[in-house]
């Protein structure tokens, strides 16, 4: 019997030529993609989140948040939340209510703004000339505006709604 445990504990026993770490490495792959499959929504959603990364962008760091930074106002009913994100020289002021968000960039400037609210595609918005922008909906979770005003492209911090 103690020969046997010799051999087993032998490491010289082992081959190196019986041992190939990449083959068994594809049957663990094979055997996990039989029997624990990546659900094809998981798998999407790790797509689009790489799709959403833009290298090139800033971002805008949240500065003021009227749930931590205003002073309770007594018997107020439905009060705006109020956000105010900045990426340099750039200033984004929010305001969320529960029949949807309106916001400004600052400086005053036409821009593209989609609100990121999950895997899929945002919801596209257009600042006019003075930088003024508008949603009918508000955003329900996790929310982010990403802003592209000419060559520049700004992403906010995602805070819940």
């Amino acid at each position: 019997m103690s020969d046997m445990n010799d051999d087993v504990l032998d490491e010289d026993a082992w081959d190196d030529q019986e041992f190939d770490a990449g083959l068994l490495e594809e049957e663990l792959r094979q055997a996990a993609a039989v029997l624990d499959p990546v659900p094809a929504e998981l798998q999407q959603i790790a797509v689009d989140a790489y799709a959403l990364h833009d290298l090139d962008a800033r971002v805008a760091e949240l500065t003021f948040d009227s749930l931590v930074d205003a002073l309770p106002v007594r018997g107020a009913g439905e009060v705006p939340r109020m956000l105010t994100f900045r990426a340099g020289e750039v200033t984004v002021d929010v305001e969320v209510t529960a029949h949807g968000l309106m916001g400004q960039v600052l400086p005053p400037q036409p821009a593209r703004i989609e609100v990121l609210a999950g895997p899929g595609p945002g919801s596209s918005l257009t600042a006019d000339d003075l930088g003024r922008f508008t949603a009918d909906a508000p955003p329900s979770g996790p929310f982010a505006l990403r802003l592209r005003t000419g060559g520049d492209v700004v992403v906010t911090e995602w805070l819940r709604a």
